[in-house]
């Protein structure tokens, strides 16, 4: 269980699989260990879900453009994700750490937060955990994890980078403070790029310059994220481990060989991936409440269209919804290269919620 307030600090682990898929694919075909790899599709308008470390060298990223990766490295070599076998292998190392404690919070397939402030082996030190945890990952799956351990979760997610891959790193309470001072923002994590860059613009460029501004000033220029902003600047962070953390949304998206600008092939480019949210929804039992439809055009230019309804929606309800949000950006002056839709409010299907829900246009 969770440690009482005031029962002294936590102790948390963030367990980051290293390069996760990319490795899977590496350790289930010999030929491609050693090499430069990319997860993802190697057509013109495809994206790098994930970049080995051989890759990495060169500067491939996920989420790098196909083309771009393979101008930075002309060696890569691309292989289609298999996303079934990744969730295998993420449901083995779940069982890994349910050896140690029932306060896991799934990230990602590839990621999540321990609390082993109260552990079933009543080890003490978390760091020695973290290599047992380790250590059993690699001989159940073959592959390497990193670790950070710390007292709250935003040091544990920071620790786990220094040193990868295969390592683990631990932020104890009288350095926490001193380690978020010494850090450019830029690196925090939940700091993005567009964020870190209007912090630069304001003349706060790390943690120290970061903790001298005041929580007024931090709001003045940050809104609701000022406060979160002001307590990491003094490595504060009161975030519980939560297990079986409520997912809230779902969405799929797609970008397509060639630019779309009639009305008609993006409505038939929309139903499936309607279908693969669907799909999910009815596998958990799930229905939500807010359509989201996200266009990225030919320049990347971005823009979302959003409805929110009173009640929790059935497939064909769905389908009307994503079709009306999509007519609504039509006529188009720019072809569409990417199109997205997600489906979020979610909650748990009542008996008095199966029923199809009609809405006016």
């Amino acid at each position: 269980m969770a440690p009482e307030r005031g029962a002294g600090p936590r102790k948390i682990i963030h367990v980051d699989m290293d390069a996760f898929y990319a490795s899977v694919e590496q350790r289930d075909n010999p030929e491609l260990r050693g090499k430069p790899l990319a997860v993802g599709g190697a057509a013109a308008r495809g994206v790098v879900a994930a970049a080995s470390y051989e890759a990495r060298a060169f500067g491939v990223r996920s989420a790098m453009p196909s083309v771009t990766a393979k101008r930075k490295c002309p060696e890569l070599i691309f292989v289609p994700p298999r996303f079934e076998v990744y969730r295998a292998v993420s449901a083995q190392i779940r069982d890994v750490f349910a050896e140690h404690t029932d306060l896991i919070e799934p990230l990602s397939l590839d990621e999540a937060y321990l609390d082993v402030t109260e552990n079933r082996f009543n080890i003490p030190a978390a760091s020695t955990i973290a290599e047992l945890i380790r250590a059993k990952i690699l001989e159940v799956t073959g592959l390497t994890a990193s670790a950070g351990i710390s007292y709250n979760k935003f040091l544990a997610k920071m620790a786990s980078d220094q040193n990868k891959p295969n390592g683990q790193f631990v932020i104890t309470p009288r350095h926490g403070p001193a380690f978020v001072e010494a850090l450019p923002v830029k690196k925090f994590h939940g700091v993005g790029p567009a964020t870190a860059a209007k912090m630069e613009a304001l003349g706060i460029e790390t943690g120290a310059d970061l903790r001298e501004r005041s929580l007024v000033f931090l709001q003045q220029h940050f809104g609701k994220s000022g406060l979160w902003y002001y307590q990491i600047a003094r490595a504060i962070d009161e975030r519980a481990v939560e297990p079986d953390r409520p997912r809230k949304s779902i969405g799929a998206e797609d970008t397509f060989a060639a630019d779309i600008v009639e009305l008609d092939a993006s409505l038939a480019e929309l139903k499936p991936l309607i279908a693969k949210v669907w799909g999910y929804c009815e596998g958990k039992g799930i229905r939500g409440r807010t359509v989201t439809l996200k266009v990225k055009f030919a320049d990347f230019q971005q823009i979302t269209r959003s409805r929110t309804v009173a009640m929790p929606i059935e497939l064909r309800d769905f389908e009307e919804l994503a079709a009306d949000l999509l007519r609504s950006v039509f006529p188009v002056r720019k072809g569409i290269r990417l199109l997205g839709i997600t489906l979020s409010s979610l909650g748990d299907v009542s008996p008095s919620d199966q029923r199809q829900l009609r809405f006016e246009v």
